[in-house]
């Protein structure tokens, strides 16, 4: 059990405390079990159904670049629930750019992170730079599994639209089924297209202005851009999703590559992963 000492860190709903017992300090999220009760995200499922999926989710991980739910405080006679995570001190400051090669350290990491849980049947479903947190020695762990979902075997169809419109995949703006593994593919596009440009590639005034060029328009990329990112950005913000390139050809792209290789695998203590990877050989076989 935790010993704290409190300090506000950016909402009432969010603070950042430290353990007197250790030193270190964690990121506590702070909810209102009865408001997160009353408020409906779908016709059959409240905000707090949301939280505990999140929860149950978050504690299947192990992962450098995810954050880490330390644990979850639930005192049945308080309103208040309370999710201790590990504290990652930055964020991705994009808004004026970045080079390309802190932009490809970044995706590295992102790509990581977003096979692991893709290994675990976890679509992410708001993958941006607002929800990806920079460590103090520069490497970036994803967080905000609000809108998180999980899929069975391997049939990664969803219908829940994602979490950000800017980052929505062309075929989440038509309201029908979709590839969650193809739509966080198009969304570390976006997010990597931002990185590089400091703005986001198809923006309009309203909402179905911002779909209609997700759906139709190309994406502007700067004549400055490399040609093997330019090559990278064209195949993850592919309209098509079953042309868009796979976050696991991503990892091997040369651009990705650069002087230290394709991004490994990462190798979890649980086996979930391998024993998905050795029952596909199995049914191949």
């Amino acid at each position: 059990m935790f010993t704290w000492a409190r300090s506000v860190l950016e909402a009432m709903a969010k603070f950042l405390y430290r353990n007197i017992e250790d030193g270190k300090l964690y990121a506590v999220k702070v909810l209102n079990k009865p408001h997160m009760l009353k408020v409906r995200v779908v016709r059959s499922e409240t905000a707090m159904t949301d939280v505990i999926r999140e929860v149950s989710l978050m504690k299947m991980l192990s992962h450098p670049n995810i954050v880490n739910l330390i644990e979850v405080i639930d005192d049945p006679n308080s309103d208040k629930f309370y999710m201790v995570l590990e504290y990652v001190e930055g964020k991705i400051v994009w808004d004026k750019g970045i080079g390309e090669a802190t932009c490809r350290k970044y995706l590295r990491d992102i790509i990581s992170g977003v096979m692991y849980l893709h290994s675990h049947n976890i679509i992410h479903s708001d993958i941006k730079p607002d929800n990806l947190l920079v460590t103090s020695t520069g490497n970036v762990k994803i967080g905000d599994f609000s809108v998180s979902q999980i899929f069975e075997d391997d049939d990664d169809m969803l219908r829940r639209s994602p979490g950000t419109p800017v980052f929505t995949a062309p075929e989440c703006c038509q309201g029908s089924a979709y590839h969650g593994r193809s739509s966080d593919t198009w969304a570390v596009g976006v997010t990597l297209y931002c990185m590089i440009t400091g703005r986001y590639p198809f923006l309009g005034e309203t909402l179905q202005e911002t779909y209609d060029k997700i759906v139709n328009d190309p994406a502007d990329i700067p004549s400055n851009v490399s040609p093997q990112l330019v090559d990278l950005l064209e195949r993850l913000l592919c309209k098509d999703p079953g042309d868009r390139i796979t976050l696991e050809a991503a990892a091997a792209h040369p651009w990705v590559a650069g002087d230290e290789g394709p991004v490994p695998e990462y190798m979890c203590r649980c086996g979930f992963g391998r024993r998905k990877r050795n029952g596909s050989q199995e049914a191949v076989q």
